[in-house]
């Protein structure tokens, strides 16, 4: 599917605030309510849109420790362990990646205790061969981009 600067415009409209009604997001790209309303629809039916959701500040919630977890996996393994993990609660993300590790993992933990229970146990999985913990100190940027 092509995406022209109108569906930019409405995706980046809900990109910024995914409450807006259709009548608002006319407004901010424009176009009518009608032409909105077709094209988010058409967008979600592309699976362009997904979902909609709320972006939380962890932080205030207690979620004090944001870590990436670069893991080592047995060949042919690789799925089925990804797939253990990213049921974890505190995983937010688990990415295949190239280079020195197998996946890449990103997690929240409210304290370092719950973090070192977490990687305790995925080292006790069949199949994980070692992990590389980095711990983020500061955010600077985390968002989506903008198309």
């Amino acid at each position: 599917m092509a995406i022209d600067e109108t569906d930019n415009k409405i995706l980046n409209a809900l990109l910024a605030d995914s409450r807006l009604s259709y009548r608002q997001l006319a407004t901010k790209t424009g176009v009518s309510a009608a032409t909105t309303m077709k094209r988010v629809k058409k967008l979600e039916k592309e699976k362009i849109i997904t979902g909609y959701t709320a972006l939380l500040d962890y932080e205030k919630l207690g979620y004090d420790i944001d870590a990436i977890i670069n893991m080592k996996i047995s060949k042919g393994k690789l799925f089925e362990v990804e797939g253990k993990i990213a049921h974890h609660p505190s995983v937010a993300a688990v990415y295949d990646v190239t280079g020195d590790f197998d996946s890449t993992i990103i997690a929240k933990f409210k304290n370092r205790r719950a973090l070192d229970t977490f990687l305790k146990k995925i080292q006790t999985y069949d199949f994980v061969e070692g992990t590389n913990t980095i711990l983020i100190l500061n955010t600077i940027k985390d968002s989506q981009i903008r198309p």
